[in-house]
């Protein structure tokens, strides 16, 4: 299966990701993270005249380019937000209780990553924003202007595993008393400098840029809600799919689900979710086409049918 843009956009692990999903023509879905389209391009596809589908994404950008392909296709809505909201959209259309299955791809768009204007990549220079959503909020260059040197290390420590968390914080508030930290290629020589040592097959600014793409745009918040949300949206028997890509990400994702599939010792509710086979990661064949999907986790929850209504 093939879904990928003109702009070269992959997206990970399509396959696996529609069997996942389990795919009925008559259904609706959910794409909470349209990014590039990949994944929507590939359910439409599916789709049959009565399906539907709700795509979203905190992206203008996205969001944009979702109702320039789709706008035309009834089948489709588009909604600007998080699927942190996926409920509220969902009430919009009046589908709750009847989604056969919710997607989230919780990784970066490579249109997002490749456009240097952006802020995400430590690789690219230019102004240090790193906001999903570029209608609101401040970005990475503000949170870290305001932030206390604790503040910053914290979230080092926390959202990027770093272990240099203090060092990096101390030199970051050092150099802003100077001159504000406001483009990337900025923040990296602040964090070079910082790193007594380097990590091979990893670059030193990883960890750094990862944090702060987290807490500017709550990510973590957001998937907590989102998952409570795709819970009480499925209908009996839909199938909610997630990809994560670190585990700060997984982590969460894991226990949400082992936790309604009813794994955990003392757990007093009855289970509202079945596990659907072991977590998969990409193939061989895949990696050689798309090393971006090397950290890719893929896991996938069956709403049951005779569970107790879910409410978020």
């Amino acid at each position: 299966m093939n879904a990928t843009d003109a702009a070269g956009h992959r997206p990970v692990m399509l396959d696996e990701v529609m069997q996942g999903l389990a795919i009925q023509a008559s259904g609706c879905y959910v794409d909470g993270t349209y990014g590039g389209g990949g994944h929507t391009r590939a359910l439409l596809a599916a789709l049959g005249p009565h399906g539907r589908l709700l795509a979203i994404d905190k992206d203008p950008a996205a969001v944009a380019r979702a109702r320039a392909e789709f706008g035309a296709d009834a089948r489709v809505t588009v909604r600007h937000g998080s699927f942190a909201q996926l409920g509220e959209f969902v009430d919009e259309l009046g589908l709750r209780g009847r989604i056969a299955g919710v997607l989230l791809d919780l990784g970066m768009s490579s249109i997002q990553l490749d456009d240097a204007a952006r802020g995400f990549s430590f690789m690219r220079a230019g102004p240090l924003d790193m906001r999903m959503d570029t209608s609101r909020g401040p970005t990475a260059a503000q949170w870290l202007a305001d932030a206390s040197e604790a503040q910053i290390a914290q979230v080092l420590r926390e959202f990027g595993e770093e272990r240099y968390a203090r060092r990096i914080a101390a030199a970051i508030v050092a150099r802003r008393a100077q001159a504000p930290i406001s483009t990337t290629d900025e923040l990296v020589e602040v964090v070079r400098q910082a790193m007594p040592r380097r990590e091979q097959h990893k670059h030193f600014a990883t960890r750094t840029f990862q944090a702060l793409r987290i807490v500017v745009n709550h990510e973590l918040d957001d998937l907590a809600a989102g998952l409570e949300q795709a819970l009480a949206v499925l209908a009996p028997g839909g199938r909610l799919v997630v990809l994560s890509f670190h585990s700060l990400e997984d982590r969460p994702v894991k226990q949400f689900m082992r936790q309604h599939a009813g794994r955990f010792e003392g757990a007093s509710a009855p289970p509202a979710l079945r596990l659907v086979r072991a977590p998969k990661k990409a193939g061989p064949a895949e990696l050689a086409v798309n090393p971006r999907a090397r950290s890719a986790i893929l896991r996938v929850a069956e709403r049951l049918a005779d569970a107790e209504p879910a409410h978020a």
